[in-house]
């Protein structure tokens, strides 16, 4: 058994096919294929079921798997401990972040980070907060930037800051003529909200304590897959909606003319930096949180979370 085959088998295992782990890892697909079949031989089960499209790993393989990926971890906790002692910051750190705040956040600290740290590779993927969770466990990532607090006792949360959340409401919406909204203020059956499975839609349902039972009087009914779509449904078929406040930072005069915020204590959401609990990249984790604690507005520095909207 070697770490390369281990390697290979958690590639299999993250893109379900054999040509395309093959291409991630610098291999040929046969190459690949053979020291899997050279693993399974080893080890006597199959840890691959090749009948499925997507490959699947079988039960056993599954927890294999699993193993492989905590054994390449602590590996590259030897390289990590070497370069630390060297003063040198380098490696791989794969970050997974929802959706919501994706389009916001990582322009403010992206361009710095990757100047300050050439040697640190950084590879993010969008997905939401249920999926960063399971890929933590299954060590397919190293951390998320996602909504907490979670209560999750498999992962850590590193709160980073608090974004207050704010109504977004057009003209002849009878909530934009008020200069603080209370969240009941806001007509449920002329809001609009991003579909589900996004932890910012249970959100404003919190907030705004909705079951959604109210029929809407509008001709359609449309839930939105981000939070531009929100905005754009507000401007051009009025309603209200919530955003988040890191996506109002670039908005232009008139649209923020159409910002109302709520009563104080303003609710917040707090967005934290995740990581499972035997994570060991540590000194990677503490230059990330760093850079984006550096990149944020001085606004959002000073936010409290004297109002945080459960997820």
């Amino acid at each position: 058994m070697t770490l390369t085959q281990l390697e290979y088998i958690v590639a299999v295992d993250t893109y379900r096919h054999f040509a395309t782990a093959a291409e991630h890892c610098y291999v040929t697909q046969p190459t690949l294929s053979m020291q899997i079949q050279k693993l399974e031989q080893e080890l006597g089960v199959k840890i691959f079921d090749r009948s499925k499209q997507p490959v699947m790993a079988t039960d056993i393989g599954e927890e294999i798997i699993i193993q492989a990926r905590r054994i390449l971890s602590e590996s590259s906790l030897l390289q990590q401990i070497v370069s630390d002692r060297k003063g040198l910051l380098q490696g791989e750190l794969k970050l997974g972040i929802i959706p919501t705040l994706a389009p916001y956040l990582l322009p403010l600290f992206i361009p710095n980070f990757a100047k300050k740290y050439p040697s640190v590779k950084l590879k993010i993927v969008d997905l939401t907060t249920d999926v960063i969770i399971e890929h933590l466990k299954n060590g397919r990532i190293d951390a998320g930037l996602l909504v907490t607090p979670l209560s999750d006792q498999a992962i850590r949360e590193y709160p980073l800051f608090y974004e207050e959340m704010v109504a977004y409401v057009s003209k002849n919406n009878p909530a934009y003529r008020k200069t603080y909204l209370a969240p009941g203020d806001l007509d449920p059956t002329k809001l609009w909200l991003l579909e589900e499975g996004h932890c910012f839609r249970t959100q404003i349902m919190n907030l705004c304590e909705l079951k959604r039972t109210a029929t809407s009087d509008n001709s359609f009914e449309y839930e939105a897959g981000s939070i531009e779509t929100l905005r754009k449904m507000v401007e051009i078929n009025n309603g209200a909606t919530v955003l988040p406040e890191l996506a109002t930072i670039d908005l232009n005069a008139k649209q923020q003319s159409l910002i109302r915020h709520f009563r104080s204590p303003s609710p917040m959401r707090e967005v934290s930096l995740v990581i499972h609990r035997d994570f060991v990249k540590r000194r990677l984790i503490e230059v990330l949180r760093e850079e984006i604690l550096e990149s944020l507005p001085e606004k959002i520095r000073k936010n409290k979370a004297k109002k945080v909207i459960p997820v």
